[in-house]
């Protein structure tokens, strides 16, 4: 589609790319996870759909990559893939509709992103100090959960169990 206004290119663009799943995490865009970073125009006047993965070796990229060109195919329009690492995602991209579709899913969302606001003051968490906040289980909300293994089902997860009804949970990690 060559159109004459790259607003409304873009806003075609966003809205064939909207409903895009993720690969490992179907309930969730890409989108509402903030993979999907922009729509842009680059240098030579090509439209460029930006993606950034959740962390640099994630090796659902490739299908990802896929699946914006497929999707951009069937809704007859074209534009160059690009991935970009900096500035790297952070689960503060995730829309507050993505961390409530994983809870639902049965994935705790992250309890927090990669900063915390304390004042003026910007503070980076440490793995001890996430270690230390609760993590409600998502399927009764208790608290009352341990980690059972830093890595879960994707390297963006851990493993949990909850102490309560005893299911064992993936938890988005924050970063």
């Amino acid at each position: 589609m060559q159109a004459t206004d790259p607003g409304l290119e873009h806003a075609a663009i966003w809205a064939a790319l909207a409903d895009l799943s993720d690969p490992e995490i179907p309930v969730v865009s890409l989108s509402e996870l903030g993979i999907l970073r922009d729509v842009r125009t680059g240098a030579d006047g090509t439209p460029e759909v930006v993606i950034t993965p959740t962390y640099s070796g994630c090796p659902a990229m490739g299908q990802i990559e896929d699946d914006v060109r497929a999707a951009l195919t069937n809704a007859g329009l074209s534009a160059r893939v690009v991935t970009q690492l900096a500035p790297a995602w952070t689960t503060d991209w995730m829309s507050d509709v993505a961390r409530e579709k994983l809870r639902a899913y049965g994935i705790a969302p992250p309890q927090c992103g990669s900063h915390a606001q304390t004042g003026t003051n910007v503070m980076k968490f440490s793995r001890q100090a996430l270690q230390r906040e609760a993590v409600p289980c998502p399927q009764c909300g208790s608290t009352h959960t341990t980690e059972t293994s830093p890595f879960g089902s994707t390297a963006c997860k851990a493993m949990y169990r909850c102490l309560s009804c005893l299911e064992p949970f993936d938890y988005f990690k924050p970063y």
